[in-house]
């Protein structure tokens, strides 16, 4: 069984990442994004305080995390381990994950802040879909239009300069301290995720070493 955090900053490619060793390995990606989008897309209670977050350019708030990714670990269908990303958010959730679980590794995908602010804000969002693009890798066959469903692409109401900053200075401010008790405790394989996504995939085999993805 493998157990892996996957750490870095809005942008860094962390639900892709995932995505890949999950799929090689049976591994659960468990995406607290991912939660709290489905929430949103379905109108729950929790989906509408996430919502106003958002809008805000704000974090969820760490207990509010803290509950989520406790619910979905105790669900025990991660047979063969788990991918986690989006969490721990705090030293204290940091503490708890190592001594509750014997982790493999954390990846941290190091993305400077203004390849961050390049990715994030080349980001649009299909406004009948739902389907995501990013000018700078993924554009449509139309302009301002959805391969999928022709709705018309907007920009997600959070990715506005002011509202990735206040996000970037939080995750600087909670996420940091959390990488570093990580890396103390010889945890931590940082890989540069300026890369394309196969480049990147393969530099954190290499580091856990796995075989290359096929």
């Amino acid at each position: 069984m493998r157990k892996y955090v996957i750490m870095g900053v809005q942008g860094s490619g962390k639900g892709t990442q995932s995505t890949l060793l999950a799929d090689d390995l049976d591994l659960v990606h468990i995406s607290v994004g991912d939660i709290f989008r489905w929430h949103v897309k379905n109108h729950t209670k929790l989906g509408a305080q996430v919502r106003r977050l958002v809008a805000a350019g704000e974090l969820v708030g760490d207990d509010l995390v803290e509950d989520v990714v406790s619910d979905r670990l105790h669900l025990h269908d991660w047979n063969y381990g788990f991918i986690i990303d989006g969490f721990p958010r705090n030293r204290r959730q940091a503490e708890f994950f190592l001594e509750s679980y014997d982790l493999d590794g954390v990846i941290h995908l190091d993305l400077p802040d203004e390849e961050v602010r390049r990715r994030v804000l080349a980001r649009r969002l299909c406004s009948r879909c739902g389907m995501d693009y990013n000018l700078i890798a993924h554009r449509p066959s139309t302009e301002g239009r959805c391969d999928v469903c022709g709705g018309e692409l907007v920009t997600r109401t959070d990715d506005t300069p002011d509202a990735l900053a206040r996000r970037l200075r939080d995750y600087h401010t909670k996420i940091d301290p959390v990488i570093e008790l990580f890396r103390r405790k010889e945890y931590v394989m940082t890989i540069d995720a300026r890369a394309d996504k196969t480049t990147v995939q393969q530099a954190i085999r290499t580091r856990l070493g796995l075989p290359p993805h096929t």
